[in-house]
């Protein structure tokens, strides 16, 4: 029943297979371009070309010509400042997890973002240290020097002769790091930073929980003031874990005190903010706050002698002089450095994407890589390490007013005056104050928990990657627990392509609209006709499964019809030579007065499959694709069908896929190219024009208008027309 005061349009056109399309419509003739023409393209120059490249290159020209002074500068001065004061506390906060002195933190809080401010497309990404890419940093260090409580080294480099533990474990941290700008910078120019779409966000919110549970158990040591060795490698947090509770009974009871005071401070004030968000001017800066007073506190009464707390002690002022990375580390640290790479430009290309959708501009992943892929070695260079963007360092440059990386510059100039002339101030801060920030900083990674029960309510394959990616980053470490997540992730995919949800069509009674028939009451299914789609790619994996379940629709396997009809034509041949079997006008006569015997390897003419079923439209709206094994099964699926006298009918075909089937010869005497039709309508409407015997009319159907999809009862195979078609054969 027609739906009141809904509207109505009507069609009138032919009806179309694609063959007649093409003849009516003339196609606009596009020449392609070979691969030789893309590569001369790329390597060809001109003005405009050099121009364009110069503005890709630099995104900062694009954006500093429209900077507009009085409405923005002051906004990115306020913000720059505030940015500025936490890049410092997280600088010093996040080199501990890369187990290294806590100043070369402030290096990478500044030397990465005076080269994003040149190269980088975000304007409001805060660039610099990011705890999960320390951790993985600090996992390499540990692996390749081990502190003075652990083990000698398990491999010799060369470079490290003449150097101290700390010395050795900066030259790990920057080298590491200049191997991944390179690994960044060169999928920024090969244009691959589609390598990232591989990281879902699922895979993305289970690997950074799982860095957040590492992170946590690595601040354990300095929130309990225990001297733990840093371990690396899989199960590397059970051992720790374990050592911190063999431990316990040292703790240090003031840094325990330090400690849940700051988080719990810090994280009540946290809460503020983000409650009362639209009244603040700008988020109160409690980490530094909290810092300035435990500095005040630990210096007045030299915490460090009379509780033997750790702190952060003597930070050289200004800048080391450049150091090269050592290629003999390289080859012991290229399986860990593509991870940091990849992790490292996902998040920061996650938050950039966050805030460009929330302003209105547009970022470029590949120019994203090479400003990053830059960044990292220019400041590997001066021995800082791994940069990407913290969330909450990104949020606090955003929200308060930041509208270019003018803010990320200035910045970068408050870490450089810290590094300069302040950095004395500091050298009584204990560590369990950044430990305690660390791991307060933390909730964001670890609530996403919380998304386990939405995932598994909304779609299990990817509540499986979450914590299957979690858990294994969690037990085998962040670099192998990433390849595990990834290589979930494509099973998933590959098992969703492979196994789809076939399904068979009917049509909506008075409509042109076909819904799978499970799933609606009013519909109509002519006899004699299945309608079967198939909701993905066909490609080698899944062309066995799509023949099942075709078998399945249709309720009859053609090959196992065809062989026993063979058998058939067989035996009839046999007793016609003997003469027990005799052709007449009213059809097969026993000549033998008696029953017919079988050999044991001849079927019983009554054993043959009936198939009712005279024609079947597969609809293709949805393949997007054919492989040469795909195309090579279908072609043998429609020759059954087809040799059974079952019509077959494609709908909806892709242009891209009808052209491959041409260029790979899938056309014969028997499968011909009129088996294509533009829309399912169309094949409908052909197939009840050529089989009348329906009791139905059907909208569309000797019609003027002629645009409805009609539903008739089908024609049912008569059985002495088949008898015929048989004895022709043998004929």
């Amino acid at each position: 029943m027609m739906r009141p005061g809904a509207k109505q349009y009507v069609v009138a056109r032919p009806l179309y297979s694609e063959e007649s399309f093409t003849e009516e419509y003339q196609k606009v003739y596009r020449h392609r371009k070979t691969k030789m023409d893309l590569i001369k393209q790329y390597f060809t120059c001109d003005a405009k070309r050099a121009k364009n490249a110069a503005l890709s290159l630099l995104p900062v020209i694009g954006w500093i010509k429209i900077y507009r002074i009085k409405e923005w500068l002051l906004s990115d001065i306020v913000s720059g400042v505030s940015t500025g004061l936490v890049a410092v506390l997280q600088g010093l906060a996040y080199c501990l997890l890369a187990n290294l002195p806590a100043w070369y933190g402030l290096f990478s809080a500044f030397f990465p973002v005076i080269i994003y401010f040149f190269l980088g497309t975000s304007r409001h990404i805060s660039v610099g240290p990011f705890p999960v890419l320390c951790l993985m940093i600090g996992s390499v260090v540990n692996r390749l020097v081990p502190s003075e409580e652990g083990l000698p080294a398990l491999v010799n480099i060369t470079a490290f002769k003449g150097l101290n533990l700390y010395e050795q474990r900066v030259l790990v941290a920057s080298s590491v790091t200049f191997l991944a700008g390179i690994m960044q910078l060169a999928m920024g120019i090969f244009q691959v930073g589609f390598v990232v779409m591989y990281l879902s966000d699922t895979l993305v919110s289970g690997f950074t929980t799982a860095a957040a549970i590492h992170i946590l158990v690595s601040q354990l040591k300095f929130v309990l003031g225990l001297p733990v060795r840093g371990i690396s490698g899989p199960f590397s947090i059970i051992y720790t874990l374990e050592i911190i509770f063999n431990k316990i009974t040292s703790t240090n009871v003031c840094d325990v005190v330090i400690s849940l005071v700051i988080m719990v401070v810090v994280f009540i004030v946290k809460e503020i903010n983000d409650r009362f968000k639209s009244k603040l001017p700008v988020p109160i800066p409690i980490e530094v706050i909290m810092t300035v007073i435990a500095c005040g506190v630990s210096y007045a009464f030299d915490f460090k002698t009379k509780y033997g707390i750790d702190v952060v002690g003597h930070i050289p002022q200004g800048y080391e002089p450049p150091m090269a990375p050592d290629l003999e580390i390289f080859e012991h640290t290229i399986m860990e450095a593509f991870p940091m790479a990849i992790v490292g430009f996902a998040v920061a290309f996650s938050v950039a994407k966050v805030y460009s959708v929330k302003h209105d501009y547009t970022i470029d992943g590949n120019q994203e890589l090479i400003a990053f892929g830059f960044s990292n070695i220019f400041g590997a260079s001066f021995k800082s390490f791994a940069a990407s963007t913290a969330l909450s360092r990104s949020a606090v440059q955003e929200s308060t007013g930041g509208k270019t990386q003018v803010a990320g510059l200035l910045s970068a100039i408050i870490v450089m005056i810290v590094t300069f002339a302040l950095g004395f101030l500091l050298d009584p801060l204990p560590k369990s104050v950044l430990g305690a920030v660390v791991i307060v900083n933390l909730k964001g990674m670890l609530m996403q928990f919380r998304d386990i029960p939405y995932l598994w309510r909304r779609d299990t394959p990817d509540c499986v990657v979450w914590i299957v990616t979690c858990a294994a980053s969690v037990v085998l470490g962040l670099d192998l627990g990433l390849a595990v997540g990834v290589g979930v992730e494509l099973i998933s995919v590959i098992l969703r392509t492979q196994f789809p949800r076939c399904c068979v069509l009917a049509n909506i009674n008075g409509t042109d609209i076909y819904k799978d028939r499970k799933d609606y009451f009013d519909i109509y299914e002519p006899e004699g006709v299945k309608i079967f789609r198939i909701p993905s790619p066909i490609f080698f994996a899944n062309i066995e499964f799509f023949r099942n379940k075709l078998v399945e629709a249709l309720g009859f396997n053609p090959l196992r019809v065809l062989r026993k009809r063979n058998k058939a034509l067989r035996t009839i041949r046999k007793l016609l030579k003997k003469g027990d079997l005799q052709w007449t006008s009213i059809g097969f006569l026993n000549t033998s007065f008696g029953p017919i015997k079988e050999s044991e390897d001849e079927s019983n003419m009554e054993d043959l499959d009936l198939v009712d079923l005279h024609s079947l439209i597969l609809d293709f709206a949805a393949v997007s694709f054919l492989d040469i094994s795909a195309l090579k099964g279908l072609k043998t699926i429609l020759k059954e069908l087809i040799r059974v006298e079952v019509e077959v009918y494609i709908v909806a075909c892709d242009t891209y896929v009808l052209e491959k089937l041409h260029r790979c010869c899938f056309f014969d005497d028997e499968i011909e190219p009129s088996m294509f039709f533009l829309t399912l309508h169309d094949a409908m409407l052909h197939i009840l024009e050529k089989h009348p015997d329906g009791t139905q009319q059907v909208a569309g159907q000797d019609s003027p208008q002629g645009g409805g999809v009609g539903a008739a009862q089908g024609l049912a195979h008569q059985e002495g027309a088949r008898e015929q078609k048989m004895t022709s054969h043998l004929e």
